[in-house]
């Protein structure tokens, strides 16, 4: 079990949020948690304003800035939001065991979207870009 899990999810949100969570707690699993968190709270529109602004104040605070990337952000928003329309988890737990190719495939599901490396992209780190294969629906 992953660490964050320790962490209740207004607990781990609220860490998350004031910078008091160890950043290695933050795993892909974790940015996935907090997407999940957000949009059920918020909705996916306010979600995504709210993981984009949280984010960029987590990455500078433990000076790790130029990994924030917000294509990848926002794309692994989009893909949380997805799946939670199919699911009928009321946790995050069941969530990504339920879909744990969001957890183990991240990668390859982000390459049906994109046929160009968002990862490495100075364009993608600073705006959000399209999918030039599926959209995000």
């Amino acid at each position: 079990m992953e660490k964050h899990f320790k962490l209740s999810d207004s607990e781990f949100q609220q860490k998350f949020i004031t910078c008091e969570l160890n950043p290695s707690y933050f795993t892909h699993e974790a940015h996935l948690r907090l997407a999940w968190i957000n949009i059920n709270e918020n909705g996916i529109e306010q979600a995504e304003k709210n993981i984009q602004t949280q984010l960029q104040k987590f990455v500078e605070f433990v000076e790790a800035k130029d990994k924030y990337n917000t294509t990848l952000t926002l794309a692994a928003t989009k893909a949380v939001y997805h799946f939670m329309l199919k699911s009928n988890a009321d946790n995050f737990k069941d969530f990504i065991t339920e879909f744990p190719r969001l957890k183990y495939n991240f990668r390859e599901l982000m390459d049906c979207h994109y046929g160009f490396d968002i990862y490495n992209s100075n364009q993608a780190k600073t705006e959000f870009l399209e999918p030039d294969l599926i959209p995000f629906d």
